[in-house]
């Protein structure tokens, strides 16, 4: 921060960046642009319930990686990430707002989410950041929920959606494509030998999949952004290999062995099955890729 500036400020986890934050990161650029001063977003790494929930931290929307990079399209401003410690989780809500959004962010203008709790055990509720706003002498505000199918869009709403094979339903709220970022892997190799060559993407195991199955899919790396169809789950032609993500990437050749790609499933085609032998698995690979075609080029979902 800059000697004396004061700053429009929002805090957050922001797992996913889904409807909800991206309201909120709206109203910042806005406020922060009428005021002539640079916005700045405030978020955690680890997610707090790593700290808080030891023994069931949720599954993340957004890895690290890709949460830093859904920022980019929603903000253009500074993005402070804060060391989730035991420290800073026993801070009070008066504490905390003091030591880091007055003191070191010198905060003119606090933009929350509706649901936003803060301080040790979440007691800091909205009346409570009412009340310290008017203490330390910076403005509130606080943002309405995005509501679809009459309920708030959220995190936990979206990890349920997705749990629940409802991935469409999941992407309508997060209002963005669903990143699954990870390094290229060698596998069994079983896709080049019968003509459908696979990325094996090593996933973060924090990371929330989809369903099970086979996807459209869409695939970002270095050289450029390709179509294709992804596999979720276990591949029953490897079954020491585990759950793995693997992609055929459409009129694609190169070697992408410890690469990393992003990769964005679309469009559920069909479940994991077992296939008795590899010409079984071959023709239902090539009605697959008819499929994704089909949906890429026409819209139409099978």
């Amino acid at each position: 921060m800059d000697s004396g500036e004061r700053s429009v400020v929002t805090i957050g986890t922001f797992d996913g960046i889904h409807l909800g934050h991206q309201a909120i990161l709206k109203r910042l650029m806005t406020c922060a642009q009428d005021r002539g001063v640079t916005p700045m977003a405030v978020t955690f790494e680890p997610h707090p319930r790593v700290l808080v929930t030891p023994d069931s931290p949720p599954p993340l929307l957004t890895i690290w990686e890709e949460k830093v990079r859904l920022f980019a399209p929603y903000m253009a401003g500074r993005l402070l990430v804060l060391r989730f410690t035991p420290e800073l989780m026993n801070n009070t809500a008066e504490q905390f707002t003091e030591s880091i959004l007055v003191d070191k962010l010198n905060v003119q203008k606090l933009i929350v989410g509706y649901d936003h709790a803060f301080g040790k055990n979440r007691t800091g509720t909205i009346n409570d950041l009412m009340e310290l706003s008017r203490r330390f002498s910076f403005e509130l505000e606080v943002v309405n929920p995005v509501i679809i199918e009459g309920k708030p869009v959220s995190s936990t709403r979206i990890r349920r959606l997705i749990a629940n094979r409802q991935f469409s339903q999941a992407l309508d709220m997060l209002g963005h494509p669903y990143p699954i970022h990870g390094i290229v892997q060698r596998g069994i190799a079983l896709g080049k030998k019968v003509g459908y060559p696979t990325a094996n993407v090593k996933y973060n195991d924090r990371k929330l999949l989809p369903a099970d199955g086979v996807y459209s899919c869409s695939v970002d790396h270095g050289d450029g952004h390709y179509d294709g169809m992804m596999f979720i789950g276990q591949n029953h032609f490897n079954p020491e290999g585990g759950r793995t993500v693997e992609v055929n990437i459409f009129d694609f050749n190169g070697d992408l062995y410890d690469r990393e790609i992003v990769v964005y499933p679309e469009v559920f085609i069909r479940e994991n099955n077992v296939f008795p032998n590899t010409d079984a698995l071959v023709v239902q690979l090539a009605r697959d890729r008819d499929n994704v075609v089909r949906i890429k080029h026409k819209g139409e979902t099978k």
